[in-house]
């Protein structure tokens, strides 16, 4: 097979003294699920590229199509090219199969540009052509939890080893990550065969909630890796009979799962961290870069908080930031800035859930500090002590944070218009069927009371 040279090693190697069976031709939507097709080895070897129409885009969370004011909906294809260094295996399938993430592009060759992970090509480019490099370095929060066959009944931590449900408030215990080791090393395993690396796994606040920290590198790169972690993640968690969930606020009471992200840029020409001078103080890059997120991550929540659920996680209390206040080395801050040396000092975005698309907010977050970086404006003072106290900034509904997207006329510019009107077209759609639905709540107090 001609292909099988442009494969990384991982890939390789996960093939070595096998036949290759199938490929997963695949690209992420706009609410991160994998779309795409899946074919035999010996005809993925004979085609280029293949097609798929343009409304997997146009495709709601709950499965409602949804048209699109500026374009008639007559579902064009699109051009499928795979992306070989992005080829890794399925190891969780009972034959030989590899994944790979395709770029999207139209019938005339160009980027299509409501497609994820071309918005996030997008921004890249942007910081390319300025002379710098983006690097990013994502953590991931996840739950897992008991099967739930029933949504109308409460989300529940698994049972553990012991035979107990897992126990509330274990922030950092090794008992409680040791509780569903079976599934930790299925994660390891799955991840050692699609040569992904993983800097850290500890028990996060919640009950059954585990954080996971991903290396520093390229944007596109990590994005590529936590779409593939979030499908091996949920493979490994079936094996032992329970979910995993990337939902921000899955349980009641219990915090919800955020997808912080590290931000620093480098100097292309001199691999320098612009962030630091060269007396390792912070530099006037490094706080218009924070200038950028206070300015404009308000207009960009709706993709760092893309559904209804999202906003139960912005909680006094609950770790999850509510403001956009900045501070060193202080976690009830929106904005956090690390203990580190000059060479890697950063700012820790702590804005999103773990129910976003990841190359969407990562493009969102780093348009943010862009076009701080181009404006050159101050940030507000550093906040010192405890930021809950300051909850500004932060909208607090669906509908409120799609108003904003859609008047930043400066972010749309950056992310590109087209994209901006699909998604918040699609989102609009997904916050008018929730609003449908009668809940639990209204009905045991709104019923027989009002």
């Amino acid at each position: 097979m001609e292909f099988l040279d442009k494969l990384p090693q991982a890939a390789l190697d996960f093939m070595e003294g096998r036949k290759l069976d199938e490929v997963e031709c695949i690209v992420a939507d706009l609410s991160g699920i994998a779309r795409g097709k899946a074919m035999p080895a010996a005809k993925f070897e004979k085609q280029k590229h293949f097609y798929l129409p343009n409304s997997i885009f146009l495709q709601s969370i709950n499965g409602d199509w949804v048209d699109d004011a500026d374009a008639p909906f007559t579902e064009p294809d699109m051009v499928l090219v795979p992306d070989f260094e992005t080829a890794t295996a399925a190891p969780w399938t009972a034959d030989c199969t590899l994944q790979v993430i395709h770029d999207v592009l139209d019938q005339k060759g160009e980027m299509v540009p409501v497609a994820p992970r071309n918005v996030l090509k997008r921004v890249v480019q942007l910081y390319h052509a300025q002379g710098w490099d983006p690097i990013v370095a994502p953590e991931m929060e996840f739950f897992l939890v008991a099967r739930n066959t029933d949504p109308n009944q409460p989300v529940e931590p698994p049972i553990g080893r012991t035979g107990r449900r897992a126990a509330q408030r274990q922030a950092y215990s090794m008992s409680a990550v040791d509780e569903y080791g079976p599934i930790i090393d299925d994660i390891y395993d799955f991840a050692e065969a699609q040569g992904l690396e993983i800097d850290g796994i500890l028990q996060e606040g919640g009950a059954g909630q585990i954080e996971m920290n991903l290396r520093h590198g390229d944007p596109v790169k990590l994005a590529d890796e936590m779409f593939y972690f979030k499908r091996l993640i949920r493979e490994a968690a079936l094996r032992h009979d329970c979910f995993a969930t990337f939902m921000a606020k899955p349980i009641q009471d219990e915090p919800g799962s955020a997808m912080h992200i590290h931000h620093s840029v480098v100097d292309i020409n001199t691999g320098e961290n612009i962030f630091s001078n060269p007396d390792g103080s912070e530099s006037e890059a490094f706080l218009h870069f924070i200038a950028g997120l206070q300015n404009h991550l308000a207009s960009t929540i709706a993709i760092h908080a893309p559904y209804v659920n999202s906003y139960r996680r912005y909680v006094r209390d609950f770790a999850a930031p509510i403001n956009l206040e900045w501070g060193r080395d202080n976690r009830t801050t929106g904005l956090r800035v690390p203990i580190s040396g000059p060479e890697a000092r950063r700012i820790e975005n702590r804005l999103p859930g773990m129910d976003v698309n990841p190359y969407l907010s990562i493009a969102a977050s780093l348009a943010c500090g862009y076009l701080g970086l181009i404006e050159r404006r101050e940030p507000r003072a550093e906040y010192v002590g405890d930021a809950y106290d300051s909850a500004d900034g932060i909208p607090e509904t669906l509908g409120s944070a799609l108003d904003l997207l859609e008047g930043a006329t400066q972010m749309q510019d950056v992310l590109g218009k087209d994209f901006v009107r699909v998604y918040t077209t699609v989102k609009r759609a997904e916050n008018e069927a929730y609003l449908q639905v009668i809940s639990p709540w209204e009905r045991e107090h709104l019923l027989l009371n009002v």
